[in-house]
């Protein structure tokens, strides 16, 4: 995180639905508090960042979920995100998601139902689109899953794989990835249960399961990882309403915490957050609370690098609500909140 005068956030926005594009904010290393400090406007619905490090210097990246689709990328060494070069496409609609993996950019893209691959030159500027992996599939969902819908992609913690997780295919996908040539090979699918709509995963600290957040049927999967074979096993499924889902209800991302124990969930809709705990190992998960976000409609929850906080980009209610946790509870309380219209995103620096 560098030292306190450079601890520092990037807030990504919907500019379709009255956001700024890239806000850059402090972070008082202290409380956790947000303080806005520039924003920069190159691309339209910049919805998901994340922060690289080459050599070159820190590098963000961020998505430009249009129709048209492409990412862009910002050299972020100076106060103020500097356009690295134009936006470079992806050749697919809506990207959602990105991820750096083997010195290649990955986009998954949701209307399109497809992965991108654009390798990456050793300053970390995008180069133009070596590979476009494309899903096929549907699901029972007549509204959700007529077809593909990939809305995360990212490297297993071995940096073996990479994986792609498909709302509307109900599946995750793992690919090889040729680092010479960018190319992607499917390697093995994963079906989940009909009708989960598969959102986003996030992995245990030890590597070895990862947890799968359904959008559509509001549950987080727990599935055994296999880094060597390149195999994901679904174990069980928890809800996280086993009283009864409320009505459109739409999860969106799911944390876990560094040491462990607990595995968070942003809920759209009831505009929550559910707290799970995870056994020892990982393979079992309980729901034993469900917290007020802070806001409406929470489309990103991120843990603060200490691990000590957790923030969430409001989407509808347009800021970020930053919470303290509860280190043996794992429970989230409110402590503070930064206007940004549309909010999306959030990554640290």
């Amino acid at each position: 995180m560098g030292d306190k005068s450079t601890e520092r956030a990037f807030i990504g926005s919907f500019t379709s639905a009255g956001g700024r594009g890239i806000m850059a904010a402090t972070v008082d290393p202290a409380t956790g508090a947000l303080t806005g400090t520039d924003v920069v406007d190159a691309v339209a619905d910049p919805s998901y960042l994340t922060v690289e490090h080459p050599e070159a210097g820190p590098v963000l990246y961020a998505v430009s979920e249009t129709a048209q689709g492409a990412v862009a990328a910002y050299d972020i060494a100076g106060p103020v995100p500097r356009p690295m070069c134009a936006p470079v496409a992806v050749h697919g609609e809506s990207p959602t998601h990105l991820a750096v993996a083997r010195g290649h950019l990955l986009t998954a893209n949701y209307e399109s139902g497809s992965v991108t691959v654009l390798p990456l030159a050793a300053d970390g500027t995008p180069q133009p689109a070596s590979d476009v992996l494309r899903h096929q599939g549907t699901g029972p969902d007549p509204a959700r899953q007529t077809g593909p819908h990939a809305h995360q992609v990212l490297p297993d913690p071995s940096g073996r794989w990479v994986l792609s997780v498909d709302l509307g295919t109900d599946s995750v996908r793992i690919c090889s990835l040729d680092v010479p040539a960018g190319k992607l090979t499917l390697h093995r699918e994963t079906a989940l249960r009909p009708g989960t709509g598969p959102r986003h995963l996030a992995f245990h600290p030890a590597g070895d399961h990862a947890y799968v957040l359904g959008e559509l049927e509001p549950t987080v999967t727990v599935c055994r990882w296999d880094a060597t074979a390149g195999v994901l096993e679904p174990v069980k499924a928890t809800s996280l309403f086993p009283d009864g889902t409320p009505h459109a209800v739409s999860p969106s991302a799911p944390v876990v915490s560094y040491d462990g124990r607990h595995l968070w969930a942003a809920v759209r809709g009831t505009d929550t957050i559910a707290v799970l705990t995870l056994d020892a190992v990982g393979e079992q998960a309980d729901l034993v609370a469900s917290v007020p976000c802070g806001g409406r409609w929470p489309r990103d929850l991120v843990l603060h690098p200490s691990g000590t906080r957790l923030y969430a980009a409001n989407e509808r209610s347009g800021d970020v609500t930053w919470l303290d946790v509860d280190s043996t509870t794992g429970i989230p309380h409110r402590a503070g909140s930064l206007s940004v219209p549309a909010a999306s995103t959030i990554v640290f620096v």
